[in-house]
């Protein structure tokens, strides 16, 4: 604040328009600490930038892709100072075709997406309010700056901006702006998968990341098509369709308060705000209700084999939107679980060893850390998804202490060969077949035959040349 605060007096001292525009201002109403302050000026970048310039301020200039807009940097910080301006938008689905100076901050405001980041602040903390945003605020609501049919049209990214905002200050749309959604759906096509995924990811990690998930998925903006430029050519990506058939969903009121969307909504809400865990929540039941999933068995709705189709679908939905392999991987595995850590969780008999012994071996892991932290995220998941259940009598004890129990288990059995507690004597008695023993060993860990102990390991290691060299002896005697 102190930065900008310095900007606004050198730019107001040198006879220019200066204020703090958008987030910071909302913020600063909202009690919150604002991350970034950006700066609107009447003056044009050649001006700001002589101005700052001689008051000992570095800058690189103007920003080349964006219009008038210049970078200054501070001993507080960066901050850009933008000149005011208009724009007027044609094919491009999100960047305007032209951008020009604007006379004064109301042209300025007026070309913003929302209400509550169109309003200004001045030197003496004077807030501007051309907008109505204060108000929209104190509703808690999220309004567009003018007909949101206008602002959808101009750039059809604003239509996930504001199920962000929704998610980040958990507002409700106003009803303009719901009922101006589909008409700029046609638009998203033209939208990068980058820009989209990148929005999508911001929601997720919202305090009330629901609702904004509900605008998404209700509002038919989750099945609409972004793309992506491959080999020269625009290739459709679907964004997530596959979360439509949720929406009303029935589910066995014995185990479920709510259909399948309003649960899949109360499982995200529920779970930690973290991208990778999130990603799993909202995709854990995403196969309920498949045609070949979805049964009634002695006269109850029955969903077996979710867990498994699911995984699939998670694949299918993270590959297309370009995550590497490892998040691909482990959110499907999440997935993939869900229902067996349930299993165990309510069936005290079940052998969790013999589960985490077989995930050893899966090739899933590459060290027993990876595991441990599977199995973390696992019980994470699985949490939520009892909370989300929104039944009376809940106790998510069970899965936590369950979940602290496989963690433990999983840094007791090796993964990899790496992973096994030997010392350099097991080393030096092997020599050249150190691998080959070493692997043997690995495999005798795991099945829990052989304990990941020195001595233990030291002896089996001798067990086994014994054995190698008894079968290489016999070899040669037969030749």
């Amino acid at each position: 604040m102190k930065g900008a605060t310095k900007l606004l007096e050198l730019l107001t001292k040198a006879g220019f328009e200066a204020y703090i525009i958008g987030g910071a201002v909302r913020d600063i109403l909202m009690h919150r600490t604002p991350h970034d302050f950006d700066i609107v000026t009447s003056a044009h970048p050649d001006e700001i930038i002589e101005l700052v310039k001689n008051a000992g301020y570095g800058t690189p200039g103007e920003v080349g892709k964006s219009f008038g807009v210049v970078i200054v940097t501070s001993p507080e910080g960066s901050y850009e100072v933008a000149t005011y301006r208009k724009e007027r938008y044609g094919a491009d689905s999100h960047r305007p075709e032209e951008v020009t100076y604007a006379d004064s901050l109301e042209e300025d405001v007026m070309r913003r997406d929302f209400t509550i980041n169109g309003m200004a602040m001045k030197l003496d903390g004077e807030i501007v309010d051309l907008v109505g945003g204060r108000k929209d605020i104190k509703k808690q609501c999220l309004r567009t700056i003018g007909r949101a049919e206008e602002r959808f049209g101009e750039d059809a990214l604003r239509l996930f901006r504001a199920c962000r905002f929704v998610g980040k200050l958990d507002f409700l749309p106003h009803k303009s702006l719901l009922e101006a959604m589909p008409s700029a759906f046609p638009r998203v096509e033209g939208l990068s998968l980058e820009r989209v995924r990148q929005e999508l990811e911001g929601l997720l990690v919202t305090p009330a990341v629901a609702k904004g998930f509900d605008v998404l998925v209700q509002s038919g903006l989750a099945d609409c098509n972004c793309r992506i430029l491959e080999d020269g050519q625009y290739t459709a990506v679907p964004i997530l369709p596959e979360l439509k058939h949720l929406v009303g969903l029935p589910q066995q009121q014995e185990f479920h308060k709510f259909d399948g969307w309003y649960h899949t909504l109360a499982v995200l809400q529920a779970s930690k705000a973290d991208l990778l865990i999130r990603w799993a929540a909202l995709l854990h039941d995403v196969a309920k209700g498949l045609p070949h999933v979805r049964a009634i068995r002695n006269g109850k709705l029955t969903d077996y084999g979710h867990d498994k189709e699911g995984a699939d679908l998670a694949k299918a939905i993270l590959t297309r939107f370009q995550y590497s392999k490892d998040m691909v991987e482990r959110v499907s595995w999440l997935v993939s679980n869900h229902m067996h850590f349930h299993y165990f969780v309510n069936n005290q008999e079940a052998n969790a060893w013999k589960w985490v012994r077989k995930e050893a071996r899966s090739g899933q892991f590459r060290k027993s850390a990876d595991m441990k932290e599977a199995f973390g995220q696992l019980a994470a998941v699985c949490e939520a998804d009892v909370i989300g259940c929104g039944r009376e009598l809940f106790s998510t004890a069970g899965s936590v202490a369950f979940g602290e129990c496989l963690q433990a288990m999983a840094e007791e059995v090796p993964i990899h060969t790496r992973d096994l507690n030997y010392t350099k004597e097991l080393v030096q008695m092997t020599g050249t077949q150190t691998a080959e023993v070493l692997k043997n060993l690995l495999a005798r860990v795991q099945n829990g035959q052989l304990e990941n102990e020195p001595i233990a390991l030291y002896e089996a290691a001798k067990q086994r040349m014994e054995r190698l060299n008894a079968k290489k002896e016999k070899a040669i005697t037969a030749e």
